[in-house]
């Protein structure tokens, strides 16, 4: 009974890490590290690489939103949207995340090393990316696309991973990352406005405004629907790819319709729920494209 006990109450624990860290968001990058992946080699990545590209991706995007939850965790209670999250609720510790956090740094470095070394002498810039994140919101309303970039590492350190190098067409699909993920964070702020402006922190909401934020939004996922399409012609895809890119263009015209709801629940639906199934229709339309030759 003491084994069982102690092996539930760890497993209990690692549920609400996850939950803490949203380990199921990982779906916003994933995804397209894979896609990277299938582009550049054609459907036909080395095994080794996949496993440690795909251990590398995980472990630094829940790495850093557990560092967000430690550093936010103040902010976090005082916003009544985020005040039930586990950190604020008590339902984790800090110093529980902190561990969560080495861990999986631990394993990112790891990842790196065992890949090529211009992975390795990357890291320092990925670190700062992926932990000055959360400092941002403090001091610059180009938060979201810092955030943008940060989580667009995956994408390009995907193709680094593979080639050890750098060529001019990794930034088109990376910049597309980059600016989706811009786009529906600029969208999930929305309903922070009041809170923001209060709290002395900085978003293109707070700043500018709800109708100026929304067409800033807009612009970026235009812009991702361009890069998705310049970067066909890098890699000469054909039917499936171009279909899933348009799905997914029909998909952020309609995230940007329900955000018009305000309402929170509009908000989560918008940012999160279909932005969680979108890079998920641009790998199946690549994975189409790549092994049928359609």
């Amino acid at each position: 009974m003491g084994f069982k006990s102690g092996a539930s109450s760890i497993i209990k624990k690692i549920g609400i890490i996850g939950d803490a860290v949203i380990f199921r968001h990982s779906l916003f990058s994933l995804p397209f590290a894979v896609t990277a992946v299938l582009l550049e080699t054609s459907g036909h990545p080395p095994l080794k690489k996949v496993i440690l590209i795909l251990l590398a991706v995980v472990s630094g995007r829940n790495a850093a939103n557990a560092l967000n939850r430690i550093i936010d965790a103040d902010i976090d209670s005082r916003n009544p949207r985020t005040s039930s999250r586990p950190v604020p609720r008590g339902l984790v510790s800090k110093k529980s995340l902190a561990l969560a956090s080495l861990i999986l740094i631990i394993i990112l470095i790891i990842s790196a090393a065992l890949l090529n070394p211009l992975c390795v002498i990357l890291l320092p810039l990925a670190g700062i990316l992926i932990g000055g994140y959360s400092f941002t919101k403090r001091f610059t309303w180009l938060c979201h696309y810092w955030l943008g970039i940060a989580c667009s590492c995956s994408v390009m350190g995907s193709f680094i991973a593979l080639s050890g190098r750098f060529t001019l067409r990794y930034f088109v699909l990376t910049a597309a990352h980059a600016l989706w993920v811009a786009g529906f964070d600029i969208l999930y702020a929305l309903p922070d406005i009041t809170f923001d402006r209060s709290e002395r922190l900085h978003s293109i909401p707070a700043r500018f405004g709800e109708k100026t934020a929304r067409l800033l939004a807009i612009l970026s996922h235009t812009g991702t629907i361009v890069m998705l399409f310049i970067s066909g012609f890098f890699w000469r895809v054909s039917f499936f790819y171009l279909t899933g890119i348009t799905i997914a263009a029909i998909m952020l015209a309609a995230e940007h319709i329900i955000a018009l709801g305000k309402t929170e629940h509009h908000i989560r639906i918008a940012s999160y729920s279909i932005n969680e199934i979108l890079p998920l229709i641009v790998l199946a339309g690549t994975a189409l494209d790549v092994y049928t030759g359609v």
